[in-house]
C-alpha cells in the first residue's frame, strides 16, 4: 500500500471506528455495565476521530516506509483493540483493569484475561504509534518537499 492510499485508509477506519463508536452508544444502556459501555462508545469516536487525524497529517510525516509501516498498523491495533476491549469489558462485566466504570465487578477468569490482555496490549501499540508521529512530525521540511 502505497503512503497515499494509507492515509486515505486511516481516514476510512476513522470514520468506520467512529461510526462503531456511534452504535456503541445505542447499545450502552442495555450492556452488563452500561457505564463501560458509554466509555466503549466514547472510546469508539475518539479513537476514530485520532485515525481521521492521523490520516490526514499521512503526508506530513518524514518516516522511512518501514516506521510508516509501524506507525499504521499499530494506530489500527491499538484504536481497534480499544474500541472493542472496552465493549467486551461492558458486556462481560469484567473490573479487574477498570475499577472506577465497573466497582466491585468480577467477570470469569478468561473474560478478565482476554480484556486485561486487550488493554495492556493496545496501551503499547499506542505508545508506539504516538511516540512514531512525534518523530515523524519533528520540525523541518515536509516529507512531500
Amino acid at each position: 500500500m502505497m503512503g497515499a492510499d494509507k492515509g486515505r485508509a486511516l481516514l476510512w477506519h476513522g470514520v468506520f471506528l467512529f461510526l462503531l463508536g456511534l452504535l456503541t452508544g445505542v447499545v450502552s444502556r442495555s450492556l452488563e455495565n452500561p457505564r463501560m459501555g458509554l466509555a466503549s462508545h466514547l472510546v469508539g469516536v475518539t479513537n476514530g476521530l485520532f485515525l481521521m487525524a492521523l490520516g490526514l497529517l499521512w503526508g506530513r510525516l518524514r518516516l522511512s516506509a518501514r516506521w510508516l509501516t509501524a506507525l499504521f498498523w499499530s494506530a489500527l491495533y491499538g484504536t481497534y483493540v480499544n474500541w472493542a476491549s472496552s465493549l467486551a469489558a461492558a458486556i462481560f462485566g469484567t473490573g479487574q483493569m477498570t475499577p472506577i466504570a465497573a466497582p466491585g465487578r468480577h467477570a470469569a477468569a478468561w473474560q478478565e484475561n482476554l480484556v486485561n490482555f486487550g488493554f495492556y496490549s493496545l496501551s503499547v501499540a499506542m505508545l508506539v504509534a504516538c511516540v512514531i508521529a512525534l518523530v515523524g512530525l519533528r520540525p523541518g521540511e515536509d516529507a512531500s518537499h
